[in-house]
């Protein structure tokens, strides 16, 4: 029996532009790169203009990346690497410590994410966040000198986590099933941590025959859960794409923002959007996850744990959001190359 990959995703669609760029390179000369080309050259770049750059995105449209710089020299040096420069104000190392003071004493329901089009500290409110929470909330940001600025959204952030999955627990929880994966030899999937508890034991959710069980799990602080195969099953490397076919995923990276990115999941389907945060801190009920991917594709209840991907690329395993499908919404994920790391295990 074949055990289908699904997932789930969504995310902020922040405001388009950087509202905080002194100058800008008009683009001409820089080179058409792929989302996959683009992300290597900021790694690039990143080793070699240090602190001079303040991280970088991909302009789909125009199949270049942009690098937010602060010399000209760094400038100088993006251009002929084939990048768009664009001189900023604020450095990397003040939007992280703007976002980790944010972060620290956080009240549920807010998010916090750099935004490298806007150089700024995007603050995530949902519709929970009321009174004095919110007061508080709009005088710490107040407190950082334009280096931060809020969004409230509808809805609320949850983790999604509820009927209609491929995969559940023995006490019919479901979350849909992220990638397959190998240690030493053994056969595992990873799913989302909040999914799952330890020694849980899983299902197809048409068979009912326990196929796994949770070995590892790690939420809050991460999202990502190890379950073993206990049972022979057809596990192929490979996304469910809803439509008759599959996606095979052979390698896993992290994307970069303003890249398009697809999720698969069994409550809603395969959805597209593009990834408009890296890093993201997000304060759920059930306490803080850190380090999280943002995106638009839309996802609901169901979706959990499934795969994030780009054509054979993995990027992450949906964690939670707001919103849903006919509305829209946003969803945070958390990266596959962490969870792949931490539990000591590959594609495959």
């Amino acid at each position: 029996m074949a055990v289908a990959c699904a997932c789930a995703a969504a995310l902020l669609a922040g405001p388009s532009g950087p509202a905080n760029a002194d100058t800008a390179d008009t683009g001409q000369g820089t080179a058409r790169l792929t989302a996959a080309d683009a992300t290597g050259l900021a790694a690039d770049l990143a080793g070699v203009l240090k602190d001079d750059m303040a991280g970088a995105y991909y302009d789909a449209g125009e199949r270049k990346l942009v690098v937010n710089v602060l010399t000209p020299q760094a400038a100088e040096r993006t251009r002929q690497a084939g990048a768009e420069p664009r001189t900023v104000r604020y450095s990397s190392a003040r939007l992280d410590a703007v976002r980790d003071d944010l972060t620290a004493g956080a009240v549920p329901g807010t998010a916090r994410a750099v935004d490298p089009r806007l150089n700024r500290v995007v603050v995530t409110a949902d519709d929970t966040v009321r009174g004095d929470d919110l007061r508080t909330l709009r005088e710490r940001i107040g407190a950082q000198g334009g280096a931060a600025v809020l969004r409230q959204v509808p809805d609320r952030f949850s983790p999604y986590l509820m009927g209609g999955d491929e995969i559940r627990r023995g006490d019919g929880v479901g979350c849909s099933l992220g990638y397959n994966v190998t240690r030493n030899g053994l056969p595992y999937f990873l799913t989302a941590g909040h999914c799952a508890r330890l020694f849980d034991r899983w299902s197809p959710a048409r068979s009912g025959r326990v196929v796994g069980v949770t070995v590892a799990s790690s939420f809050p602080g991460d999202d990502h859960a190890l379950v073993r195969y206990i049972a022979r099953v057809d596990r192929p490397s490979r996304v469910n794409l809803y439509n008759g076919s599959s996606q095979v995923i052979n390698r896993a990276a992290d994307p970069i923002v303003g890249q398009p990115v697809r999720r698969s999941g069994f409550a809603t389907g395969v959805r597209e959007g593009r990834v408009t945060a890296l890093d993201v801190s997000v304060t759920y009920r059930q306490g803080t996850v850190h380090g999280l991917i943002q995106t638009t594709a839309c996802a609901e209840p169901g979706d959990s744990g499934g795969p994030l991907f780009w054509g054979d690329t993995g990027h992450g395993m949906t964690s939670g959001g707001r919103g849903d499908c006919t509305r829209g919404g946003e969803t945070f994920h958390q990266p596959l190359t962490e969870a792949l790391r931490d539990n000591g295990v590959r594609l495959g």
